[in-house]
């Protein structure tokens, strides 16, 4: 068998690495005044194109590149097109949202194309170096993005109360990795995983696997490191927020899925009830908290707390069916999340002039087309049949349930109805008709071509993943069989660097 060149293994980061250069190359040598808009198209023809060298990827045998750093497999090929639809779609909710005055515009798209780079790596990275040095490019880009309005006093305060706490947080994943590494003596995720389970003596690695556990939980606002969600979304830019809330959670996700299954398997008496507790805290939380909110960006964030909560449910399963419904929830959360923060971006507007529920009510008569979509796509986080978000829930709880968790899936299925009751409040909103008298005329916000191609991307995959999910549950159970320790080391045993002798993937 021919040898596969490494670079192959990382070509969807490449090509984003590349796009967001070009970008910034262009945006240097074009005048004062004009205008930065095409650049936002070449970030998303770059991304168009890193989506497809990802689905090429499904080409290429199964094995690692750069001295067994990076990975190539199913699991690395779903999240890379997951990242990068959601990527493509945010890219295309700015091009009509953000204002052609507005400053540093070009930088704002080649920071989500640099951001989607680490988030790519993070997923196919299998050594842990690379692992925190792909989470340091995706936060870097996401921290700046989150003080982008440095017009209000709300984006800076985000942005440094994101880059604090997710500074600090950071700080506990690197000192993990350093205690595998003390007590391994290798922080490559095979060898590491296969020193763990004939370690006579576990303290570090315990330890390592606490601080390593606190770091990612960080990332997907799972409860109790939750406390910056809140401020850094309501202080974000709408669209910013869009990518904030999906890509980052969905790469951090799949970190988390390669941790507790390929590095510490062996420990799975340890983080199985602690993931548990922390499902139930982010639920319950979650919820709670967003009962209370009138303002719409605090509600979803602390929505997203809960959601984060309903698919670490899913870890209690132990096995393949747990793995792919934490992969098939990620796409189903991200698909109805980013539909709905686009239809926010839209009845806001960039400088979020009606930031509060209230300020929807009316909406579907006012703007018939936008009430109707944030209606469904409220349904849809409800978890109604027929949307990605019901099947999201019932294939999260199933997997508890076949892993004996039957009081965690009881809690989840509580907490369903407990969220309903936000969720149609906000709905019902909209839904509700105003006198015109007592209402201040308001803009009717315009929908252009490449925000409305980001609404039809968003409804189109949340309508498939409820109506026909089988596609991207099998793509979704691929991914669950390749990740997993292989039989036979990885690192030297390959003819050359990239070089696999493992059958083609299967699409």
């Amino acid at each position: 068998m021919n040898p596969v060149p490494d670079i192959y293994r990382i070509l969807p980061e490449v090509i984003l690495a590349c796009t967001g250069v070009l970008v910034m190359l262009i945006d240097a040598s074009l005048s004062f005044g004009v205008a930065r808009r095409p650049l936002g198209w070449v970030a998303a023809l770059g991304t168009t194109l890193a989506l497809w060298a990802s689905l090429w990827q499904l080409s290429l045998p199964q094995g690692t590149g750069f001295y067994g750093t990076v990975e190539t497999s199913a699991f690395t090929v779903f999240f890379h097109v997951l990242i990068c639809g959601i990527v493509l779609a945010s890219l295309l909710l700015t091009l009509d949202t953000l204002p052609a005055d507005s400053h540093h515009q070009g930088e704002f798209y080649a920071l989500i194309v640099f951001g989607a780079v680490g988030m790519c790596l993070l997923t196919s990275a299998v050594e842990l170096l690379v692992v925190f040095i792909a989470l340091e490019i995706s936060s870097i880009s996401t921290y700046i993005l989150a003080g982008y309005r440095k017009n209000t006093g709300r984006g800076p305060e985000a942005a440094i109360k994101y880059f604090l706490l997710g500074s600090f947080a950071t700080g506990f994943l690197l000192y993990g990795i350093a205690l595998i590494f003390g007590a391994t003596g290798t922080t490559q995720v095979y060898e590491a995983a296969r020193l763990i389970a004939a370690a006579p003596d576990r303290t570090f690695v315990v330890a390592g696997l606490g601080l390593m556990l606190i770091g990612i939980l960080f990332k997907v606002s799972a409860a109790p490191f939750h406390v910056w969600t809140p401020d850094v979304y309501e202080g974000s830019p709408t669209p910013a927020v869009a990518l904030m809330s999906t890509a980052p959670k969905a790469a951090a996700f799949a970190l988390l899925l390669r941790v507790v299954y390929e590095l510490f398997p062996s420990l799975h008496t340890l983080w199985h009830p602690l993931l548990w507790v922390v499902a139930v805290l982010s639920m319950t939380v979650g919820n709670l908290a967003a009962l209370r909110q009138e303002n719409v960006k605090r509600m979803l964030a602390y929505s997203s707390i809960a959601h984060a909560g309903y698919l670490l449910a899913a870890f209690a399963g132990l096995g393949a069916n747990s793995i792919a419904a934490a992969a098939f929830y990620t796409a189903a959360y991200a698909a109805m999340n980013v539909g709905i923060f686009a239809v926010i971006t839209l009845v806001g507007g960039y400088d979020e002039a009606h930031p509060m529920i209230a300020d929807y009510k009316g909406l579907i008569y006012r703007t018939p087309l936008l009430g109707s979509l944030l209606i469904f796509f409220l349904v849809s986080l409800v978890g109604i049949p027929f949307t990605g978000g019901f099947f999201g829930k019932f294939y999260s709880f199933s997997a508890a349930v076949d892993g004996g968790a039957v009081v965690l899936a009881i809690i989840g299925l509580l907490n369903s109805g407990l969220a309903a009751a936000y969720y149609l409040r906000f709905a019902l909103t909209a839904a509700k008709r105003t006198e015109t008298s007592a209402q201040p005329a308001r803009h009717t916000p315009e929908i252009g071509i490449a925000v409305g191609a980001s609404l039809l991307l968003s409804v189109a995959a949340t309508l498939c993943l409820g109506i026909v999910p089988n596609e991207v549950l099998h793509a979704a159970e691929s991914a669950a069989h390749t990740l997993q320790i292989p039989p036979a080391p990885v690192l030297n045993s390959d003819p050359a660097p990239g070089v696999s002798t493992a059958p083609p993937l299967q699409p």
